[in-house]
């Protein structure tokens, strides 16, 4: 049977964002997600991961950061994605019954994430779908520096062909991370996980993602 979900408003300072909360009886992790730079959280793809990972007993959080809940198309800077991102995690935290509180995000979503956290915010680990750890073709651009300081559990899933993660580069950011931070890459999965020859529904996509979180999620709480 489906978790009901339920749409929420997030406040950051004086303005607001919507969010999309959904809660199994009995959860053994809660789970924030944010949408990458180029779509929202209604996106087939984060719906699809979202309730996949309902179904497996992960309450989660969806929300858009503040541009895209104005309608623009740039992505906010770093303070003010940070901002929403403490907004959310405080949110889910009233909203839950004392297990461990996630943070997850698509791309830009992940990053900011993990700015998040190195600035204070509180979380019991983090999730990457498609780390962006440099632009497309320019992988002397890394955006690795805040994350050597992070000690809670990290999860990179990425797809081998992801034109934002040159596989090497990551294997290297990720084992100079250390042990807290683990690597899964999807055989031939592009940066929305996409593979070449399998052609399926966003929604589907984004569900079959939540297997190896779900399990992630259980091997650290």
């Amino acid at each position: 049977m489906p978790v009901n979900e339920s749409p929420v408003s997030i406040a950051i300072g004086d303005a607001t964002v919507s969010g999309i909360y959904a809660r199994p009886g009995t959860p053994f992790a809660s789970l924030v997600i944010a949408h990458g730079a180029g779509a929202g959280m209604e996106h087939p793809f984060l719906a699809g991961f979202a309730r996949a990972l309902n179904d497996d007993g992960v309450a989660t959080l969806r929300f858009n950061f503040p541009y895209r809940e104005a309608g623009r198309k740039f992505p906010d800077r770093p303070p003010a994605a940070i901002a929403a991102w403490r907004a959310a995690m405080e949110l889910a935290k009233a909203s839950s019954d004392g297990e461990p509180l996630w943070a997850a995000g698509k791309s830009f979503g992940g990053r900011m994430a993990s700015m998040a956290v190195a600035e204070g915010m509180p979380a019991a680990g983090l999730v990457y779908l498609g780390y962006p750890l440099h632009p497309p073709a320019q992988p002397e651009k890394l955006r690795d520096e805040h994350l050597y300081g992070l000690t809670a559990p990290m999860l990179f899933l990425q797809g081998t062909r992801d034109t934002f993660a040159t596989p090497e580069l990551l294997e290297g950011v990720v084992g100079r991370i250390g042990p807290n931070a683990t690597l899964q890459w999807l055989e031939g999965g592009d940066h929305s996980f996409d593979v070449a020859g399998r052609k399926r529904p966003p929604a589907e996509v984004g569900a079959s993602l939540a297997a190896p979180v779900a399990a992630f999620l259980r091997a650290h709480s």
